[in-house]
C-alpha cells in the first residue's frame, strides 16, 4: 500500500477544552492527533463534495418532474412486442 507523501500542512485553531478531547480520544486509540484526525476530516469533506455533487433542481423544475411522473402511462408501439420476444441473456 503506497502512502501519500504528506507535504501540506493545516492549521486549526480550537479551545483548550477542544484540543484536550481530541488529544484525549487520539490517546484512548494509540495513535497521534494527527492520525485520528485526518481520517475523520477527509471523510467529513468527502460526504460534503458529495452531497454538493448530488442532483440540484429548483422548486418549479421539481414539480415539473413530478407532474410528468403524475401522467398516467402511454402505451408505445413495440414494447409489448419487445417483452414478448426471448431475453438475449436466457439460454
Amino acid at each position: 500500500m503506497t502512502t501519500a507523501t504528506k507535504d501540506s500542512r493545516l492549521e486549526l485553531r480550537l479551545s483548550s477544552a477542544q484540543k484536550r478531547e481530541i488529544e484525549q480520544a487520539a490517546t484512548i486509540e494509540g495513535r497521534t492527533v494527527t492520525e485520528f484526525s485526518v481520517p475523520l476530516l477527509v471523510a467529513e469533506a468527502a460526504d460534503v463534495i458529495r452531497r454538493q455533487r448530488e442532483l440540484r433542481m429548483s422548486d418549479e423544475a421539481w414539480e415539473a418532474f413530478n407532474d410528468v411522473l403524475d401522467r398516467p402511462a402511454q402505451s408505445l408501439s413495440g414494447l409489448k412486442e419487445l417483452f414478448r420476444k426471448p431475453s438475449v441473456f436466457e439460454g
